[in-house]
């Protein structure tokens, strides 16, 4: 089915069908005036969806069927009048007999009409035609009419439809809000109009006595001070080129609540507020800390329990993230610990409507992965790369002499193999200055205390990837370009550790203590070089984690300095913010990283 979902303004509708329902927050509300017949190639079935309404009876109801394409129609009209009888059966029957003396008072209910339904095409009754045979007969489909009882409602194939759309379960004052999920038909995000409305309970109870305002339109609406207390409403118009499909409208299950105050990363971003351009860009690598463990029984009471678990829970934590991020107006931004859900309903969203691309490496099976994104605005993507290091290890040629080295040892080889952790590399070429090509690398190394050598040694395969795979066919393919790296991530390694050793002095000896970090797996013989001049943009600060339990400096930006220079690091929070609430993720930390934010320049 091809999910495709804008701005125009709330339509007058009939009568009929502004009567006053009673619905839930959260529940769709559906503006429907015709009848939505919707068919995708190779899909056996036909979804069909329409508003009944009668004023008299106080009926208003959308009808959704699922019917094979094969059915005659008439099977199904037959089946649409046996729930429209019961609609006009219910609202006929009363709920409580009414005491005599008050029944002489009423007047008597109406007796239900006839129930007719059927389906017409230029008035040529379709009853014994099958769905099949309306759907793919144009001079039939494309002049269809569903009569019930006295009213004709217009049919419509396949026009834009909204599925599903919600809103999330925790809504800040000063925050970015938009949809949790939008499912849509036939439409995209990009065409679809979304209007946001503000409006507090009245003292009755009902959401559908809100009287809501419009606050904003777009995509994304960033909730002010003011709608604090208010129920947030948003409708959506589908469309798709110069068609229009029934709006629907979903209302918040919660009411907005006051933001946590100023955030350690609202006074960082001082440091961001302009937009780079020419020779300048900003970098930032950031590790989100993945919902799979943060919200959890185990991190909530043995990991992070000093954090309320309001703030462990993603609807909290992806609005500070997704701010701060954006608040740092960087050109190139890695991710680690990215949930593929939260890349793919939030960040790929939320950073879309901001002129952002990016891209996503899956860790093996794991929920979790990577992520770059770049402003398509100054930079445009040449090649995309990526590996997993554990099975590669055996398969590529260049690993061939590593490989021979340790496969002997069986239970390293094993720990190696059976390790999910990846590296992602995007080529991006300056749109500024056409001649500069930016390597952009990707990794989170794997954890373990006594896994040094582990982490050393996928390091040391992630270089030889970039020197012997990735480097050679830029410079083949782009002759003319010059090529820089940059290699961002969350190493897993404090500054004494081999990585930094490797990247700064280009080469760590076969006696250097990480390989030997397991006794029952030590490496052996192996030495590890690299070739290319590399710095850490942001040095080593005292601490990039910053748990009640742990704090070290485990996060870098590695960048070219024969090409590259740092113009400007941004300052990291102080141990005293840090601690503020014990230690992070707190409720103005959504992470227990810090990202790492630098200003860097082509020499």
């Amino acid at each position: 089915m091809l999910r495709l979902c804008s701005f125009s303004k709330v339509r007058n509708v009939d009568v009929a069908k502004t009567l006053t329902r009673k619905f839930n927050s959260g529940k769709l509300e559906r503006k429907m005036e015709k009848v939505y017949f919707r068919h995708t190639e190779n899909d056996p079935q036909v979804d069909i969806s329409f508003r009944y309404a009668n004023l008299e009876y106080k009926i208003d109801r959308v009808f959704n069927f699922r019917r094979n394409l094969s059915e005659n129609v008439q099977c199904f009209t037959d089946r649409m009048k046996t729930n429209i009888e019961k609609e006009f059966n219910k609202r006929n029957k009363s709920k409580k007999k009414p005491k005599l003396a008050e029944s002489t008072k009423q007047e008597p209910r109406p007796a239900p009409p006839e129930i007719t339904v059927q389906l017409f095409s230029r008035q040529e009754d379709l009853s014994a035609k099958t769905f099949q045979e309306i759907l793919s007969t144009e001079v039939l489909r494309n002049f269809l009419e569903l009569s019930i009882i006295d009213q004709k409602l217009p049919v419509v194939v396949n026009h834009p439809y909204v599925d599903l759309i919600t809103l999330p379960t925790s809504i800040l004052a000063g925050y970015f809000i938009y949809p949790s999920k939008v499912e849509l038909s036939f439409a995209s995000e990009d065409d679809c109009t979304f209007i946001w409305f503000k409006g507090e309970l009245p003292k009755s109870g009902k959401p559908s006595e809100i009287a809501f305002e419009e606050t904003g339109r777009g995509f994304t609406y960033f909730v002010k001070p003011e709608d604090v207390g208010s129920h947030l409403k948003i409708e959506c118009i589908p469309r798709r080129d110069d068609i229009e499909g029934p709006s629907v409208e979903c209302i918040s299950k919660c009411t907005v609540q006051a933001g946590p105050g100023e955030c350690p990363f609202d006074l960082r971003h001082n440091f961001t507020r302009e937009n780079l351009s020419g020779k300048k860009f900003r970098v930032a690598s950031y590790n989100l800390l993945a919902d799979l463990y943060a919200d959890s029984d185990f991190s909530r009471q043995m990991l992070f329990p000093y954090c309320p678990p309001y703030a462990l829970n993603i609807d909290y934590r992806k609005q500070l993230f997704i701010k701060e991020i954006l608040g740092y107006n960087c050109d190139i931004f890695c991710l680690q610990e990215v949930d593929h859900k939260i890349y793919d309903l939030d960040l790929l969203r939320a950073f879309r409507v901001r002129g952002f691309e990016g891209d996503f490496k899956a860790k093996g099976e794991t929920a979790e992965g990577l992520a770059i994104f770049f402003k398509s605005n100054r930079f445009k993507m040449l090649r995309k790369f990526g590996i997993n290091y554990g099975p590669e290890i055996a398969k590529l040629p260049f690993y061939a002499e590593i490989h021979e080295k340790i496969k002997e040892n069986e239970e390293l080889f094993t720990r190696i193999v059976e390790r999910s952790t990846a590296l992602q590399v995007l080529v991006l070429q300056s749109l500024d200055n056409l001649r500069e090509i930016v390597i952009v690398a990707n990794t989170h190394l794997y954890f373990h205390p006594d896994a040094d050598h582990i982490r050393l040694l996928q390091f040391g395969l992630a270089m030889i990837y970039l020197e012997k795979h990735v480097i050679p066919e830029i410079e083949r393919d782009f002759p003319e370009g010059r090529r820089s790296l940059i290699f961002s991530g969350d190493f897993n390694s404090s500054p004494d550790c081999g990585i930094l050793k490797l990247m700064t002095e280009n080469f760590v000896p076969s006696s250097f203590k990480d390989f030997q970090s397991n006794p029952d797996q030590v490496i052996h013989n192996v030495e590890l070089r690299q070739s290319l001049p590399m710095a850490s943009a942001c040095g080593c600060p005292e601490f990039t984690n910053f748990t009640a339990g742990f704090q070290a400096c485990l996060d870098y930006i590695f960048y070219q300095t024969d090409h590259l220079s740092v113009d400007q690091v941004i300052p990291f929070p102080s141990r005293q913010e840090l601690e503020a609430h014990i230690a992070i993720p707190s409720v103005v930390f959504p992470s227990d990283h810090i990202a790492l934010v630098a200003d860097v320049s082509w020499k």
